[in-house]
């Protein structure tokens, strides 16, 4: 599932902060804004506090000459000033790394899209833009460079991104059109407001367009994939001729060697050709992908 996508074009530390915030994006959607720092000289009111407290403690124990209680203040009032100032330290910490945060989502406005914040249909249509995306960069004749991986490492997020800006923005003119008309609109009105509704209708085709193109790419590369797992296995096996040949011959079971190998070294040169087809169907699937 894609929480966050960033428009390949933010600094890579950046983006990573960014897709690793999705609870402040979510607060922030909701209208929060955080505190601001304290002023120097102030923000340690709680912990202040608390040590006059326990200060008072003290010399009340002191005044009612209860050695018992003497002792329990001496014991208990430095406890509960470490306690306190820890946890006050702490949230001042979270807060400060919350307003940093803020800053740097709210300077990269713009440049994010919160899957949050789509409606269910383009969600869906992101959902699947992404799959088809992990799909390829995670493949292994992607790693092993038997694709254009440079040109992958590039071109696919830049699709991804598109993709989720195109339906962020559908996603906000489409709601904005459903609470205009639905509390039901004269023939007037409608007729200006169904061509704008087709007109939402085929920018969201032309989006499920090319997330189908990210799609047919991802099942070409799965299918090179397939190809050449299997070319590996058959080598693998192919390297290991020799000794299958030897035990053979020395459990006198000749007649069942030859034809086995046969069908090997067949089905070796078949999934070779298989894999050379599968990677140009795949080269010739990412060339639709240019825009």
């Amino acid at each position: 599932m894609v929480d966050v996508v960033v428009d390949p074009g933010v600094p890579a530390d950046d983006a990573r902060l960014i897709r690793q915030s999705k609870h402040v994006l979510i607060k922030m959607r909701r209208g929060w804004v955080p505190v601001p720092p304290p002023k120097a000289g102030v923000g340690r009111s709680t912990t202040i506090t608390v040590m006059t407290v326990a200060a008072l403690l003290v010399i009340i124990a002191v005044m009612s000459r209860g050695l018992g209680m003497l002792l329990l203040a001496l014991v208990a009032a430095p406890v509960l000033v470490l306690t306190l100032v820890h946890t006050d330290l702490g949230e001042e910490e979270q807060a400060t790394a919350e307003r940093e945060i803020y800053e740097q989502l709210r300077w990269y406005e713009g440049r994010y899209v919160l899957a949050d914040d789509l409606d269910e249909s383009s969600r869906r249509l992101l959902i699947r833009a992404h799959r088809a995306v992990t799909a390829v960069t995670e493949s292994t004749v992607n790693a092993e460079g038997l694709l254009d991986d440079v040109r992958n490492a590039v071109m696919l997020p830049a699709q991804e991104w598109e993709i989720a800006r195109l339906l962020a923005k559908l996603s906000a003119l489409r709601a904005k059109h459903r609470k205009t008309v639905t509390d039901g609109i004269s023939p007037e009105v409608a007729a200006v407001a169904e061509p704008l509704a087709r007109a939402l209708d085929s920018s969201e085709d032309a989006v499920v367009a090319r997330v189908e193109a990210l799609e047919r790419y991802a099942a070409n590369v799965a299918e090179a994939e397939r190809a050449y797992r299997a070319h590996q296995q058959i080598e693998e096996l192919r390297g290991r001729i020799h000794q299958y040949e030897e035990l053979v011959a020395e459990s006198g079971a000749d007649g069942f060697a030859v034809p086995e190998i046969e069908r090997l070294s067949r089905d070796a040169d078949q999934l070779d050709q298989a894999l050379r087809r599968s990677l140009h169907s795949a080269h010739e699937a990412f060339r639709h992908l240019d825009p």
